[in-house]
């Protein structure tokens, strides 16, 4: 699977978990030149708090296009420290 946005893959691995419709990629697999801090958290009432990235290519910032579950409830623990995409990121295979 790949995560592109604005023409860069910023993700891609062959392995990924999908929760409620979205692919989670493992941290590795992030191209980590394209993702900046956000300051912005989230709380799902099953998985918890969602901590957030900013996606950058060739200087265009999708703030908070990234989202990911540092210390998820234990009903998400599979899905903890990976990472899933939205705001215009394509995810495909």
């Amino acid at each position: 699977m790949k995560a592109i946005w604005r023409g860069a893959v910023i993700a891609e691995s062959a392995t990924t978990r999908v929760v409620e419709g979205n692919h989670y990629f493992p941290p590795e697999s992030l191209k980590r030149e394209h993702f900046a801090d956000s300051a912005t958290h989230t709380t799902c009432s099953w998985k918890g708090v969602a901590s957030y990235k900013d996606v950058v290519v060739d200087g265009q910032r999708n703030a908070d296009a990234a989202w990911y579950y540092p210390d998820p409830k234990p009903a998400a623990a599979e899905i903890e420290g990976w990472f899933a995409f939205w705001r215009g990121v394509e995810v495909v295979a």
